[in-house]
């Protein structure tokens, strides 16, 4: 589901209700799934009460708590849904407890509502439950990825489609698969606890990693950045690591995404993104990065090196330079390596690519990129680009260019792009380290 299109107002802009829609569409939907114990009627009420937002607000104004007029309009939705689809049956149930001369005694299914959101949670976030619901080891690692961005994050199919470089049809039937499957397993709405929270880990980590890399460069869209996943993705972030504090991988991605996170005010300009290398260091935010660096130290003293941790060192070694060309690539290239090691992929050598050609030059690094099957992969082109513009190549890198503008889905990296590709003039030039990095910048 996109964010509702609402006609245009004076007291409340497009721009806002879609504001609200991502920032409370996961939250609500969490919710009403403990609540109704059915992803899809969950997602019903959510998306009725947003259809009523998108028709009384831009006349009426924001209520004073959007949040709250969501989840209110939504249980009552989902109540008048119930009593709708279970009309005939309490009524034959009243009629027999009238002949027997007594009350009904079972409540009616609006009053197991009712009672749920009146009722105190075992476990105070929803959104929490939400994930390791949709990680159920049921479900495969893929489709549990992408069911969790769809109902917590609210990204769109075509956007999760996008991620997972699917169809969108074909991320469509999976999702539909996947809740029927949640349903029909009938899986609990619950954090695990015990032996199990280890084994269903890794999954969570990924759709943490997923929401926070989602609102750190858009697939799609106008717009480069979206703050409200990333700060529900740090904020999921904590939460687990509070819950397990004795587990490296989760402090380690933690840590990514403060480190991050404390280089995002520098991120973008003039509504394109910013390279690593230009970026105005006097913006980032040091006391995120501090806080990541120190997580990374407390990792590196456990000496259980995982994929987010080795990330996090990378990210690390970037926030330590005080400016580019202080950068130690000698180590980030060394810690590549270690990460290609532990998870290798063709997007972990893509980034060791980047980082082998500050290290010895562009002309090795570009012989392994183009070992690499990653066509429909838009930073594979931008890179590639890069890399023949240090060579010298002026009409490759073009060429390249317009590939990556072909692949890109967000509006911000095609006017990047646009703008590198109209750079390429027939005197040569040089373009200094100017490597496009996977890793966020």
């Amino acid at each position: 589901m996109a964010a509702p299109a609402v006609p245009a107002s004076d007291e409340v802009p497009t721009t806002e209700i879609e504001r609200v829609f991502r920032q409370e569409y996961g939250r609500a939907v969490a919710v009403l799934t403990r609540v109704l114990g059915d992803l899809d009627a969950a997602e019903d009420a959510v998306q009725d009460a947003f259809t009523v937002a998108a028709a009384q607000w831009p006349a009426a104004g924001l209520p004073p708590s959007p949040a709250g007029w969501i989840l209110t309009t939504a249980k009552n939705k989902a109540i008048d849904r119930l009593r709708r689809e279970t009309g005939r049956e309490d009524k034959q149930r009243q009629a027999a407890a009238l002949h027997a001369g007594r009350s009904p005694a079972a409540p009616t299914p609006e009053e197991h509502v009712l009672a749920a959101f009146e009722g105190e949670a075992t476990v105070d976030d929803d959104r929490l439950r939400l994930i390791f619901t949709c990680c159920h080891p049921a479900l495969a690692a893929n489709v549990q990825v992408a069911l969790t961005l769809r109902l917590l994050g609210g990204l769109t199919t075509a956007e999760i489609a996008h991620a997972f470089l699917v169809p969108e049809p074909t991320m469509a039937q999976r999702l539909v698969r996947a809740k029927a499957k949640v349903r029909d397993a009938a899986i609990p709405y619950r954090v695990p606890r015990g032996a199990e929270l280890p084994q269903r880990l890794p999954p969570v980590l990924t759709v943490i990693y997923l929401i926070f890399n989602e609102g750190y460069s858009s697939s799609s869209g106008g717009a480069l950045l979206r703050e409200d996943l990333c700060h529900e993705a740090v904020r999921l972030g904590r939460m687990l690591a509070a819950l397990m504090p004795d587990e490296p991988e989760v402090q380690g991605l933690l840590a990514l995404m403060l480190l991050t996170e404390g280089r995002r005010p520098a991120r973008a300009a003039g509504g394109m993104p910013v390279l690593l290398a230009d970026q105005d260091r006097r913006l980032w935010d040091r006391a995120l990065l501090a806080e990541g660096q120190e997580m990374v130290r407390a990792c590196l003293r456990r000496n259980q090196p995982g994929p987010y941790q080795l990330q996090a060192a990378i990210s690390a070694v970037h926030s330590d330079a005080f400016d580019a060309a202080a950068t130690d690539w000698r180590q980030v290239l060394r810690l590549y390596d270690r990460l290609l090691d532990a998870a290798p992929g063709p997007v972990v050598a893509l980034n060791r690519a980047v980082a082998l050609a500050e290290v010895d030059g562009p002309d090795p690094a570009l012989a392994l990129v183009d070992a690499l099957k990653l066509d429909s992969y838009y930073l594979f082109h931008a890179v590639r680009a890069d890399f023949l513009l240090r060579l010298g190549r002026r009409e490759e890198a073009a060429a390249a260019y317009t590939a990556a503008l072909d692949l890109a889905g967000n509006d911000s990296d095609r006017m990047f792009l646009a703008a590198r590709r109209r750079t390429i003039a027939p005197d040569p030039a040089a373009p200094g380290q100017d490597a496009l990095h996977q890793q966020p910048g």
